[in-house]
């Protein structure tokens, strides 16, 4: 019986228009710019048949990283209008990525074949209009039928609220809903935030379709990417690096900042893949950590003065109190603002433990 052929597809890793690696399927690589590869992306050029495997994994794993989680409400309608089912390994999920290029709003990594004649110029998110059918689609979970690429910018944003990029003149938009409950935390979060002197995301009352949501600001451009905290684990352990002395090395005060406004509003959601560092695209090095973002699951672990475990200091084990008075010793409160009971509205149980707790920091200065 003739055995049937299996074609080798190549792929050209780009930065911007720069070629940074290729790979083929079977796990062949060769790296032509390690300092420009993904964080998040190991290759080696060796041909033994561990590495073969190791480098076509670590490939599928991080164009699959590109698309949306299947834990993302609406996740299901969004695959099955380009037609495939629940994706479920990350070599299905790298096939939805690869279909459209990969491409992104948090970096300017694409994939190509070898063989094509495409451009970033002609296909990046950040120069070319979105389209509206998927804002419909990504925030309400309506069925309809769209293009891969026009799906891209919607299935590269993390997260497991609703949530869509739209344009705005020459501005991104980033719209989330996830209910009523969740975008008045986020809300209110953002503004008592704002009354401290960090880097931070602003949030504001939007609508669309008639129901309200929040909006921001995005943060990445052709010239700053971001990475995740989660992402840069994987370049430090490849470059001998501790991550948190990293990021405090860095940007001390937006990490200590983080840890004071998280503990102020109760947020509980501090995860790897909503922090992290900024990127300048020209040489591909990290400048500084990204802005405080991602507060729509604030005043949790309300009802004690010391609040939920701390996710940033890992693997240490602090309360978010303790982590938030560590900070304020550092770098002091910053608070820039008084602060309007007002805006609580007939959240009372809330006003209570946030002016509690900024008390409490207040008296650790």
């Amino acid at each position: 019986m003739e055995k049937k052929k299996i074609d080798i597809i190549c792929y050209d890793i780009m930065h911007g228009e720069k070629k940074v690696a290729e790979i083929n399927t079977r796990g062949e690589a060769t790296v032509l710019s390690e300092k420009f590869l993904p964080y998040d992306l190991y290759l080696e050029n060796e041909r033994d048949f561990d590495t073969l495997i190791n480098n076509i994994n670590n490939f599928y794993h991080w164009c699959a990283s590109r698309v949306l989680s299947l834990d993302r409400k609406y996740a299901k309608e969004i695959l099955n209008s380009i037609g495939m089912a629940q994706a479920m390994t990350d070599r299905d999920r790298a096939k939805i990525s690869l279909s459209y290029h990969c491409v992104s709003l948090t970096d300017i990594y694409w994939v190509k074949k070898s063989d094509e004649e495409v451009f970033y110029e002609k296909i990046n998110l950040y120069d070319h209009s979105l389209n509206e059918a998927v804002v419909e689609l990504s925030l309400r979970g309506k069925s309809m039928t769209v293009t891969n690429q026009e799906l891209a910018q919607d299935l590269s944003t993390k997260g497991c609220f609703p949530k869509a990029w739209i344009r705005r003149g020459k501005e991104f938009i980033l719209l989330k809903d996830g209910g009523e409950d969740s975008v008045q935390k986020e809300l209110l979060a953002s503004r008592l935030c704002q009354c401290f002197d960090f880097k931070q995301v602003k949030y504001q009352e939007g609508f669309y379709g008639g129901q309200k949501v929040t909006e921001s600001k995005i943060i990445t451009s052709r010239q700053y990417s971001i990475v995740s905290k989660m992402a840069f684990e994987i370049y430090a352990q490849n470059h001998d690096l501790n991550v948190l002395e990293e990021c405090m090395r860095i940007d001390k005060e937006t990490y200590y900042g983080m840890n004071i406004l998280d503990y102020l509003v109760g947020n509980i959601d501090r995860h790897p893949e909503n922090w992290g560092v900024l990127v300048d695209n020209q040489r591909n090095e990290y400048v500084s950590l990204y802005p405080i973002m991602d507060f729509n699951q604030s005043f949790g672990s309300y009802d004690t003065i010391d609040g939920a475990n701390c996710q940033t200091v890992y693997p240490e084990r602090k309360t978010q109190r303790e982590a938030a008075i560590e900070a304020v010793r550092n770098i002091g409160l910053r608070q820039i603002k008084d602060i309007d009971e007002e805006i609580f509205e007939d959240r009372t149980e809330w006003k209570v433990m946030f002016f509690r707790r900024l008390e409490e920091l207040k008296g650790c200065r």
